[in-house]
C-alpha cells in the first residue's frame, strides 16, 4: 500500500488473491443459470460453488458461486457480460476485508441487488 496526496491509502492489485462471481437466479431462470454454470466449468479454469436455491449468508436471493484466480479475469468477466441474459451477477475480489469486498470493491453487471452486509459485519 502506497500513500497518495490527500494521505488515503491506496490498495495494490497484489492484494488481490482471487474473485469469486455469485451468479443469481430465480426458479424461472435457474436453466439460464445452468447453461452458463455448465460453460463456465467446460470454457475455464474455475471453482464451481454448490447451488443455493435459498437466500444465504449476505445474499439475497438463490445464486452460485464461481472462484477464478486473478490472471482470468480478463477472460471470465466479460464472458459473463456477454452470456448472462438477464441474470444479475456481482463479481468481488478476495482481499480478505469481505464487507468492503461485497460493498465498495465490487462490480455488478445487470441490477445490483441489496445484500445483507450486516451478516459479514457480524463475523469480525
Amino acid at each position: 500500500m502506497i500513500k497518495n496526496n490527500s494521505d488515503k491509502t491506496i490498495k495494490e492489485s497484489s492484494s488481490i488473491i482471487g474473485f469469486h462471481a455469485h451468479i443469481y437466479y430465480d426458479p424461472e431462470t435457474r436453466d439460464v443459470a445452468a447453461k452458463i454454470r455448465e460453460e463456465l466449468g467446460v470454457r475455464f479454469e474455475v471453482i464451481l460453488g454448490r447451488w443455493r436455491d435459498q437466500p444465504v449468508g449476505p445474499h439475497p436471493k438463490s445464486m452460485y458461486q464461481v472462484a477464478f484466480a486473478p490472471e482470468q479475469f480478463s477472460q471470465v468477466v466479460p464472458w459473463l457480460m456477454l452470456n448472462r441474459g438477464d441474470l444479475d451477477i456481482l463479481v468481488h475480489p478476495e482481499t480478505g476485508d469481505d464487507v468492503t469486498d461485497h460493498t465498495a470493491h465490487a462490480l455488478w453487471l445487470g441490477n445490483k441487488l441489496e445484500l445483507n452486509i450486516q451478516v459479514l459485519q457480524q463475523l469480525l
